[in-house]
């Protein structure tokens, strides 16, 4: 757990407070980090998302058909509570709603699953299993999905401003796939699918700019917590509520209830309870909508999951170890 904070929480901390700093000494203004935001959106986490997804094969989503139809399932099923929860409970937008189901409705995985679960379960390929299972989840499914939803948002509120005149109703779906960060991944998994093996030789092309994903993304988190009012609100605490218990928490049941191979099924959980997806963020401040609050959330989500994440391998074991028992 100390290596998971000093490696993987406290780096990312330190950068969005440098970040943060930057802007309230006028070094970076807000208008700068939409702009590295566009960058991180368009270039560098689609090449990070299709990296790391095609380097996946199809004997891997096979190995364990247990393992990926849960976290489908369960994540995608998340991901649609937390838009329900904000789209009824607190009477957001339907764009606001779907920035929050893009925040605290995907863990994030691609900045951070390597960087935790590896200090944990070790170097194995176990490990790199669930976290391109997740990777596809998120990534190929869960991004087009809340993209989806925030470009209907943006039909209705455009329709509203032309006397409900409504655009084709698929024009949403289709801005949404020609968005990089959502095509990218959909492309990767077609690939895996189609069994083609991705030649080494390429990486190098791609590295440079996937370097920038994380550090640039949660450098510009940081100005954008700098430009606007932090909003510890009932909203920010919901989502880190959804995102750190209730999710973690759906996985341990179900995988529980179908008998998930044990190791799995902690990854899993930590996988879950990892802080809201950055790329959330990135998409809310690309569109300017819900800003304030989905980063106030994602800031006090990742305080919380360094005291989260060994509370939840702790009540995982407890629970394998009771089931065990029982039966």
């Amino acid at each position: 757990m100390e290596h998971i904070i000093l490696y993987a929480i406290v780096p990312i901390l330190t950068v969005m407070l440098l970040g943060y700093f930057s802007g309230k000494t006028g070094a970076f203004s807000g208008a700068d980090a939409r702009v590295l935001n566009k960058v991180v959106l368009n270039y560098a986490l689609p090449a990070a998302l299709f990296i790391s997804i095609v380097k996946a094969n199809r004997e891997m989503l096979s190995i364990d058909l247990k393992l990926t139809l849960i976290s489908f399932v369960v994540l995608i099923a998340c991901f649609f509570l937390v838009y329900f929860v904000f789209r009824y409970m607190y009477k957001d937008t339907m764009a606001e709603s779907a920035i929050s189901a893009l925040i605290s409705g995907s863990p994030t995985i691609g900045f951070l699953g390597f960087a935790v679960l590896q200090p944990i379960f070790g170097d194995s390929a176990s490990v790199g299993l669930v976290i391109a299972i997740v990777a596809i989840e998120v990534n190929a499914i869960g991004i087009p999905i809340g993209l989806a939803l925030l470009n209907a948002g943006n039909a209705d509120q455009t329709a509203a401003e032309n006397g409900g005149k409504k655009p084709n109703p698929w024009m949403p779906v289709l801005n949404a796939i020609k968005e990089p960060v959502a095509w990218a991944p959909i492309l990767a998994v077609v690939l895996v699918l189609c069994g083609l093996k991705w030649p080494e030789y390429l990486d190098p092309s791609f590295d440079l700019i996937k370097g920038a994903n994380a550090s640039v993304a949660v450098f510009a988190a940081g100005i954008t917590l700098s430009s606007v009012k932090i909003k510890i609100n009932g909203q920010a605490v919901m989502g880190a509520f959804l995102k750190l218990i209730v999710m973690p928490l759906a996985i341990l049941i179900v995988g529980i209830i179908f008998k998930m191979e044990p190791v799995n099924l902690k990854m899993l959980v930590v996988c879950a309870a990892l802080p809201p997806a950055f790329s959330g963020i990135i998409i809310a401040s690309r569109y300017n909508c819900y800003v304030a609050t989905g980063t106030s959330s994602l800031a006090l989500s990742t305080i919380l999951f360094m005291g989260f994440c060994p509370l939840w391998l702790w009540l995982t074991d407890l629970c394998i170890n009771w089931f065990h028992l029982a039966a």
